[in-house]
């Protein structure tokens, strides 16, 4: 295996220079835990922990570590090693940290990145009730930001009566995203995602727990490394079988990173972020009487009478407003999402 093969490129090699006659090496974090990481580097897998000057150094928790980045490491003995620094991603998604709603007269924002330098992510929904237009939509923003590009994943067929009215539905959402029908536990099916899985590229998948996420992988790494919990039948809600962020190395040379279910996914970044997501609305737009139309009340707004023509599904404007709402909370900050 070669650095390469995990993704190494000029991009990162430019900025390791300033490291080289240090001694230190460069190396993939492929494993998250609470207290350490495990890593690949030309000298084999190594458990490091980061070096005290880069929490003292950070400006938030965005600056820590995290599965899919490029660090460069001090190495120890016995296969250890120290995180020295962290090199500037190439793309990264995030949400607002979960749990901490509300704060002392406004709300608390604080950025959690779940995964680093992604090329493409595949959103998993499941067809049972675990299938929501809404939600998928908020995870097409989440990715638009990010940097990668989105394939969605309409898992469980066999639980869904129509399966092919849902993924009308959700190609009239999906913009230029691909939407694929499949029913993973039948691993032949997942030849479907085949040609998004090319040596050297780095795909994420995203999901609420139980649509499958853990079924797909061990589908296409060929054997059963991930655990595999069945769905409650009285809510229609998973486990959360996967507890941690990882890398798995296919045989094809694709690197394919398992995340753990998501039930809460509240927004970070910027507006633009809706732009692809909601691309339909935004085209609508283009023809508002005003520039600053907010498709209230505005006179002449061209997305409010499409939805009096049918053109536009009201559900499909209130969630752009709900989300649009939501991001606004982030101005006037700016945010790198490289």
């Amino acid at each position: 295996m070669t650095l390469e093969g995990w993704g190494w490129s000029p991009f990162f090699a430019e900025q390791f220079k300033s490291w080289e006659a240090s001694g230190y090496v460069p190396a993939k974090v492929i494993r998250g835990e609470k207290n350490y990481f495990r890593v690949w580097s030309e000298q084999g897998e190594l458990t490091v922990r980061f070096a005290g000057k880069i929490r003292h150094k950070a400006d938030d928790r965005s600056d820590f570590p995290v599965v899919g980045d490029w660090v460069v490491v001090e190495p120890q003995t016995d296969q250890r090693g120290f995180i020295q620094a962290l090199l500037k991603r190439k793309s990264s998604f995030s949400r607002n940290l979960p749990g901490r709603r509300k704060g002392k007269g406004r709300e608390r924002l604080e950025q959690q990145v779940i995964a680093a330098n992604v090329d493409l992510i595949f959103i998993v929904s499941g067809l049972d009730r675990d299938f929501n237009l809404r939600r998928i939509e908020r995870y097409l923003t989440l990715v638009g930001g990010s940097g990668a590009d989105a394939v969605i994943l309409l898992n469980k067929t066999d639980l869904c009566e129509d399966p092919e009215s849902c993924k009308t539905a959700v190609e009239e959402i999906a913009g230029n995203s691909p939407v694929h029908l499949c029913m993973a536990r039948d691993y032949a099916q997942l030849e479907v995602l085949t040609p998004y899985l090319k040596a050297g590229r780095t795909v994420a998948m995203l999901g609420s727990s139980g649509v499958g996420k853990s079924t797909i992988l061990n589908g296409l790494l060929g054997e059963d490394r991930q655990k595999v919990a069945a769905v409650s039948q009285s809510d229609g809600k998973g486990r959360h079988t996967t507890t941690h962020r990882e890398l798995f190395l296919l045989s094809n040379g694709a690197i394919l990173m398992d995340n753990p279910g998501m039930r809460e996914l509240h927004l970070w970044g910027e507006q633009e972020d809706l732009a692809e997501s909601f691309s339909d609305i935004e085209a609508l737009a283009a023809n508002c009487k005003f520039n600053d139309c907010r498709h209230l009340t505005e006179p002449g707004c061209a997305v409010a009478a499409a939805v009096e023509t049918g053109d536009l599904r009201a559900e499909r404007l209130a969630s752009y407003h709900k989300l649009s709402e939501e991001l606004a909370k982030f101005r006037p900050r700016n945010f790198n999402h490289s």
